[in-house]
């Protein structure tokens, strides 16, 4: 049985273009690139060229901007804290209720110790508003950390409007953004739409390089302190010698991903646009979250009422195909996923969630695989749900009334 994956929001597959590019600097090319002899500096200049390739991704003249990291928590963990530490006068922060728990924890961490955070929240599509941005601006406001795109809903957040405002209102305002999701799936101009950015982060397992390897934007002077400290690498900005392998593999997947950008993403819209008609009009009382939001072109997550996520993905494992729930049961929590509960997703359909998500590997057949199995596993499992009127195939009239009596 062929596995179709579609859950490239939590890892993707690497590149083999990316593996071969990786190859010769865990063999001859092993050198430690801080090393003064020529085989290393030669590996210290393979550094360089990745740190240009991925500039040039972003529109950059200026490759310095470009710090490596080890993964995007650790980026969006050195932007946060790096700006906390270089900025002590100021105790105000703004983030949304959405963000990733890299960001998420973070800023509640800061809130335990004193720091003031403003939680913005989204609408039932999973949209920002700009008027509440705005209001939540004040003269102490250290740091803005708004994500680019959401990992759950595939929203995309204007950050670069929301830059320019707090940019304009006071430039001694940080604003960084987690752009874990977007990076290879849609453009970003450094240098133009997004010149009012500061710091930007982003890891290369989402765009078909390997885990491990991270990349946090911090445009020229912007006050963030290093979060790692203990050597001179990346101009002291970041302690530890640099994955060389990696590097280079991310800087080749960037490539790659930058090759006819337009036409794959419209190829993956397609996708994605295809397999969200078929089950809207295949499965009664499912909801598409986000819908009528600009989302990623890659990024489906549809809510089932009256199921359970997990048991939706056990049966989906069971046929070849891998996808994600929105809800967190999977990880051993009853709690509903916070990003639809702050989508305000009824009830009903919170914890019957789950995400579909695309690549450039993925292709027709992985969506008429998924039109011919997924259905049939939500009408299975609503055979067994108390709320369920199986003869009429829709909700008990007194479904809801049923469900808040169990809960009370």
């Amino acid at each position: 049985m062929k596995t179709v994956y579609v859950d490239n929001n939590a890892t993707t597959q690497v590149a083999p273009e990316v593996v071969e590019a990786m190859l010769p600097f865990f063999g001859q090319d092993y050198f430690n690139p801080s090393s003064m002899y020529e085989p290393a500096r030669r590996v210290a200049a393979a550094i360089g060229q990745a740190r240009g390739e991925i500039a040039r991704y972003f529109g950059l003249t200026d490759a310095k901007p470009i710090l490596f990291t080890g993964c995007a928590t650790e980026s969006n963990n050195t932007a946060i804290f790096g700006c906390v530490k270089a900025n002590p006068n100021r105790r105000h922060i703004i983030t949304t209720t959405v963000e990733h728990p890299a960001v998420l924890e973070v800023c509640k961490d800061l809130e335990r110790n004193g720091y003031e955070v403003t939680w913005l929240e989204v609408d039932g599509q999973g949209n920002l508003d700009v008027g509440n941005f705005v209001r939540a601006l004040r003269p102490d406001t250290l740091l803005v950390t708004i994500m680019h795109a959401n990992n759950e809903s595939g929203v995309i957040f204007p950050v670069e409007q929301f830059a320019r405002i707090a940019k304009k209102t006071d430039p001694a305002i940080v604003f960084h953004t987690d752009a874990t999701q977007s990076v290879g799936k849609i453009a970003i101009d450094l240098e133009r739409d997004y010149r009012y950015v500061d710091l930007l982060s982003f890891s290369g397992h989402k765009l078909h390089a390997p885990k491990g390897i991270g990349v946090l934007y911090v445009k020229r002077g912007t006050p963030c302190r290093p979060f790692l400290i203990g050597g001179h690498q990346e101009e002291g900005r970041r302690a530890g010698t640099e994955n060389v392998p990696y590097i280079v593999g991310l800087a080749r997947a960037i490539e790659l991903a930058a090759r006819g950008a337009a036409d794959e993403e419209m190829r993956i819209r397609r996708l994605r646009d295809r397999l969200e008609k078929a089950l809207v009009e295949k499965i009664p009382c499912v909801q598409v979250n986000g819908h009528g939001a600009l989302r990623l072109p890659n990024t489906l997550n549809v809510s089932c009422h009256y199921v359970e996520g997990e048991g939706m993905l056990y049966q989906l494992s069971d046929c070849g195909i891998c996808a994600s729930s929105g809800s967190a049961c999977t990880s051993g929590s009853l709690e509903p996923s916070h990003v639809l509960r702050a989508m305000k997703v009824p009830f009903t359909a919170v914890h019957g969630s789950i995400r579909f998500s695309f690549s450039r590997y993925n292709t027709e057949e992985d969506v008429d695989r998924i039109v011919e199995v997924f259905p049939g596993i939500v009408a299975n499992l609503r055979r067994l749900s108390p709320y369920w009127d199986q003869q009429n195939d829709r909700p008990r009239a007194d479904a809801e009334s049923l469900i808040q009596s169990n809960q009370g």
